[in-house]
Order: C-alpha cells, then sequence, then structure tokens
C-alpha cells in the first residue's frame, strides 16, 4: 500500500496536478460561503460538494465536465429537500435512502455522467443525516451548494483547466451490456439496496444517530467494481483505510479540540491526499477520508474516542452487508468478469496489429495510436478485475500464481505493441510482405487463445510488395510482432490450464 502511493507513476504530473487544484476549489468554495455569513452546517455541506463535484465528475471532454457539474443541483437539491422532509419519519427515511442508493448505482448504465448524478444523489441524502438536516435549513444549504459549486468550477474551468492542452482520454469500452438481471448495474442496483438494508438495520442496532456510516459503507464498496470478488477487495481496503485513518484521527484530530486553523489546514491535506492516492490506493484515500470526517466532527464539537471506534464498526457493518449481497444477491463470479476483460484485450492486442500492418503497408487512414491508448485502459481494468486473485491474502497459490502469469505477458503484448505503433507512425517505414505473414500468425495466435465470435472483423491486411533491401523500420516492426506472437503464445498455459479452475474457458 505505502509503495503504490509513494512508487506510483505520474506521467505529466496529472496527479498531482489535480489534487494542488482541488484544494483551491475546494478551499475557494468553503471561503466563499464563509464570508457570505453561511452556517458552519452549510460551509460543510458546500464543501463536501464541492469535493464531490471535482471528485466524481470525468467526463471525456471539458465541455460534458461543465455539463455534467451543471447538472449536480438539478439531482441534489430534491434529494436533500426529500431527506430533510423525512428527517421525523425514521421508517419512510430509510426507505427512501435505500431507494436513492439503488437508484444511484443503477444510473451508471448511462455512463461517467450517471455515475457522477448517482454519486451526488446518494452523498446529499447521506450529508443530510450526518448533519441532521431539517427544512428550515434548505435554503442555506441551497445557497452554500450553488455558491460551492461556482466557487471550484471557476478554478476547474478557468482559472486553471489544464485538460484544455491535453488529448482527450480514452475510456474502457464497456463489457457487453445484456438485458435485465444480465446487465452488471441492474445486479449490483439490487445489491446495493439489499447491502444498505442489512447495514442500515444492524447499523441502527449499534447507533441510533450514527447508522448512516453503515449504509454509506456498503454503498461506496461497490463504486468502480463489477465481480464478487472486486467487491470483497475493496471492503478490504475500505475497512483497513478506514483503521489507519482512526489512528490517525486519535493522534492528529482529537487533540486540535476542533480549533479552527489547524484543522483547516489538515483538512487541505487530506483533501489532498484523498485526490492524489485515489488512481492508486483505495486504502491510503480511505485513510484521508476518514482523518477528514473526524476533523470535521471536531469542528462540530462531537469529536471523542468513542466516536471513531463507533465509526470503525458501523464500517465493518457495511462491508459485511456489501459482502453479503455480492456472495448470495445475483453474484458476479471474478473468473466470468476476468475471462471477458481477458478477452477483450486479447482482441485489443489484435486490433492494434491489424492498424500497424496497414498502416506500414500504405494505408494513411489507419492509426494503431488510439488503438493502442485504449489497450492501455482495458489492461487497466484487467488488472483491477485480477487484483482478487493476486491479492496477499489470496491463499489458493495456484490461481495467484497463475493470474500473475496472465498479467506479465499481458504486459508485454503491450509494450509490444506500443513499439509497433511508435514504428507504424514513421513514414519511412518500408512495405515488407514479411510483416502480413508475421501479422497473420498474431491473429491465429489470438484465435487460438479466445473465439472470434462478437469480435468486430478486421480488415485484411493489405497486399504488399516485397522489399529488395530490408528497411530498419521494418525489422523492427518484425521485432515487435515476433515478440507479440510469442508473448500471445506463452499465455496459452496460463489460460488453458486450470488448478481449480479456468480463467479462460475451453
Amino acid at each position: 500500500m505505502v509503495k503504490r502511493m509513494f512508487v506510483a507513476p505520474d506521467p505529466g504530473w496529472l496527479r498531482l496536478r489535480s489534487a494542488t487544484r482541488s484544494v483551491l476549489g475546494i478551499g475557494l468554495a468553503v471561503a466563499v460561503c464563509g464570508l457570505t455569513g453561511h452556517t458552519l452546517p452549510a460551509v460543510i455541506t458546500g464543501g463536501l460538494a464541492a469535493l464531490l463535484a471535482l471528485f466524481t465528475v470525468t467526463d471525456a471532454t471539458v465541455r460534458g465536465q461543465a455539463a455534467t457539474t451543471a447538472l449536480l443541483p438539478v439531482v441534489g437539491f430534491p434529494v436533500l429537500a426529500l431527506a430533510a422532509g423525512l428527517h421525523d419519519v425514521p421508517l419512510l427515511r430509510d426507505v427512501a435512502f435505500l431507494a436513492v442508493a439503488g437508484l444511484g448505482v443503477y444510473a451508471r448504465r448511462w455512463g461517467p455522467r450517471g455515475h457522477s448524478l448517482g454519486v451526488f444523489a446518494f452523498m446529499t441524502f447521506f450529508v443530510a443525516q450526518f448533519l441532521h438536516t431539517v427544512p428550515g435549513q434548505l435554503p442555506g444549504l441551497y445557497s452554500a451548494v450553488a455558491l460551492a459549486l461556482l466557487a471550484s468550477s471557476g478554478v476547474r474551468f478557468g482559472l486553471w483547466c489544464y485538460e484544455r492542452r491535453l488529448p482527450p482520454p480514452v475510456a474502457a469500452p464497456a463489457l457487453p451490456a445484456g438485458s435485465g438481471l444480465a446487465r452488471i448495474t441492474t445486479r449490483q442496483a439490487v445489491q446495493v439496496v439489499v447491502a444498505g438494508g442489512f447495514a442500515l438495520v444492524v447499523g441502527q442496532v449499534l447507533s441510533e444517530g450514527r447508522w448512516y456510516w453503515a449504509v454509506g459503507a456498503a454503498w461506496w464498496i461497490f463504486v468502480n467494481t463489477s465481480s464478487r470478488g472486486e467487491t470483497l477487495v475493496r471492503g478490504f481496503r475500505r475497512v483497513l483505510g478506514t483503521v489507519v485513518g482512526i489512528a490517525a484521527g486519535l493522534l492528529l484530530a482529537l487533540p486540535l479540540h476542533g480549533a479552527v486553523a489547524p484543522t483547516a489546514a489538515l483538512v487541505a491535506v487530506c483533501v489532498f491526499g484523498i485526490f492524489y492516492t485515489a488512481p492508486v490506493s483505495y486504502s491510503w484515500m480511505m485513510t484521508a477520508v476518514t482523518l477528514m470526517v473526524a476533523l470535521l466532527y471536531g469542528l462540530l464539537g462531537v469529536l471523542e474516542p468513542g466516536l471513531l471506534a463507533l465509526r470503525l464498526a458501523e464500517t465493518g457493518v457495511g462491508a459485511m452487508g456489501a459482502v453479503l449481497a455480492v456472495a448470495f444477491v445475483l453474484p458476479v463470479t471474478t473468473h466470468a468478469a476476468t475471462n471477458a476483460w481477458i478477452e477483450r484485450a486479447v482482441h485489443s492486442v489484435h486490433g492494434c496489429t491489424t492498424a500497424a500492418a496497414r498502416r506500414l503497408a500504405g494505408d494513411p487512414d489507419a492509426d494503431p495510436a488510439p488503438l493502442a491508448a485504449e489497450l492501455e485502459v482495458v489492461l487497466g481494468r484487467v488488472r483491477l478485475s485480477l487484483a482478487p486473485l493476486v491479492h496477499p491474502l489470496n491463499p489458493l497459490r495456484g490461481r495467484k500464481a497463475r493470474a500473475r502469469r496472465i498479467l506479465a505477458l499481458l504486459d508485454d503484448c503491450a509494450r509490444e505493441v506500443r513499439g509497433l505503433a511508435s514504428v507504424a507512425a514513421d513514414p519511412q517505414a518500408s512495405h515488407d510482405a514479411r510483416l502480413a505473414a508475421a501479422c497473420w500468425r498474431v491473429e491465429a495466435a489470438v484465435e487460438a487463445l479466445v473465439p472470434p465470435a462478437g469480435r468486430p472483423a478486421a480488415a485484411p491486411a493489405p497486399r504488399v510488395q516485397t522489399s529488395v533491401a530490408h528497411h530498419p523500420g521494418a525489422e523492427a516492426a518484425l521485432h515487435h510482432l515476433h515478440g507479440l506472437e510469442r508473448a500471445l503464445a506463452d499465455l496459452a498455459t496460463p489460460l488453458r490450464t486450470s488448478p481449480r479452475a479456468p480463467l479462460v474457458p475451453s
């Protein structure tokens, strides 16, 4: 966990820039809310709204991000009114909370925007429980949220919009969506309601006032997961991060007794930590979140050791609810999800190879670079899917070794594809009939690993004339194609041999 935080690559310092900009944006939002005379609960609500806007809005374009940010109050304000109106009606409040939780997950089928709006809706209801919001507070909370979103958006889209100078990020292609209960979002929506119901009931047994922590823990464990194993690993990491964060809260937040200046400084550090560590370590992110929550409770004047212990217990209840739900309610097995992502990665390798071959043969419209970038995104999803199998606590050594071997070979494929794409971009690379033959061998290796059904038909490699003199570009391309062929051939062993269960069915 420590290694991932401190040695993970940060190309272009994007994580550093995102974290720094988020501190500025949220700091400005809080300052504006405070200077306009809002109450402390309203300032906290505004700050959290700014944090959610900066953290969860991930549309591919800046214009899309701005549009999604503008839509946040559209879903947040009605949910906040609903939560406040049901404050004194526990049964209806609980039913409404579970409904919002399920709909928030169901909305993920509409891509990044649906995900962002679903998160904001759920967290708006959650924050209303955190601050015990009543209808009389709504005008102040609405204005605080609106001001906070305007301030943070001014920083994100105006003062420091570094994304305008970057190529648009590559979105991971979705797995076959299916229909009805076969859809991942539908399954997870049902699982979240079940997990949230368990967490709500048991959480209220532990505490009538802080039960929402359990529901929040259960809900967030399902974010960015698609299988039973991924959810279990995420639950473990959430509990681990909460334990470390509570220890930090006892050492740092408790002695401050809510002192404004040092508390604000530490909250800024936590915000930076949330954004900087989120892409590489969920445990470290949860450590920062837990410490920030402890600091906020200190500002509200209710922080004590017993409260931190209760938070750990409620987090454990939420994690248990998630574990039970993914195990027994419409489960998506780790192997089922892994199969699909590995197949997608191998197909992406084939697509990159075909595009590179056409480019080398003189087709100016063929460009393997976008396909190579897409492959990197798919491999990230493969790593996430295989995380349960390579986890240090996984006792099944055979499966762990096979999963690590698969990751290593897929990384080899990605390296060769990057090299091939680089060679194909060289206008001096000449035509060579050996390239077509090598590409056909790569295609044969792909089809030996995964069935071609469902794969878009690739355009046939063009006919090329054999070069009399072998150009260095062609030699380099052949080197990468041979490397791909070897890696794909080597993948057959871990994918086809089965210490208990294959990752890709024969």
